[in-house]
């Protein structure tokens, strides 16, 4: 029976990595996966998925999925749907996404961050922290060693705390930091750079 899952990390934590494993899995051992990003994603170009580490794959938009879903029959479907930065995704889009697994039995990864710069919750990551059959989080560390679950956005060296929840940036402008650090607003190690 297909899942819908929901791998959630702060920024750093390897989830787009992750997903580029997964479908490569699936196409090493003979099986179909397709790769979705949201549209207008395009900070690597709109039709490619692109981790900090350097691995890439040819990617699909979400509108794409959309119009060619009607005229894929039930038993032509993936093996596997994997979606990355779902949090810049809808709740209806999420719904969509569950209505794969539920009619096509097609299990369906998504991959994101679960709150913004402020410590909220995306939208589409509210939807799917109710609608997923499997949550998981992808660990990451805070500079301090503790688990970081903060996505801060960072700006000459301070956290910005106001601002559109969506400002898309990659290590230049945003890093991941445990609660305490987070409320604090410490990014780095005050020490680090004292002899």
């Amino acid at each position: 029976m297909a899942k819908l899952y929901f791998r959630y990390g702060a920024m750093g934590s390897s989830k787009t990595a992750n997903a580029l494993m997964v479908h490569y899995n699936y196409i090493e051992r003979g099986q179909s996966a397709v790769l979705i990003k949201p549209d207008g994603e395009d900070r690597d170009g709109l039709d490619i998925i692109r981790s900090r580490i350097g691995l890439s794959e040819k990617a699909y938009s979400l509108s794409w999925l959309k119009k060619c879903l009607p005229h894929i029959n039930k038993e032509d479907i993936w093996d596997c749907i994997i979606v990355d930065e779902c949090q810049f995704l809808s709740p209806d889009d999420i719904d969509f996404l569950s209505d794969i697994v539920d009619d096509y039995d097609c299990p369906v990864i998504c991959y994101g961050l679960r709150t913004d710069f402020q410590g909220n919750l995306f939208d589409a990551s509210a939807r799917l922290m109710a609608l997923a059959d499997v949550i998981e989080e992808v660990p990451t560390v805070c500079w301090c060693g503790k688990k970081a679950q903060f996505n801060a956005r960072v700006k000459d060296g301070k956290i910005v705390r106001t601002g559109s929840q969506i400002e898309y940036g990659g290590n230049e402008s945003y890093t991941a930091l445990c609660r305490r650090h987070f409320k604090k607003g410490i990014v780095s190690n005050p020490n680090e750079n004292k002899i």
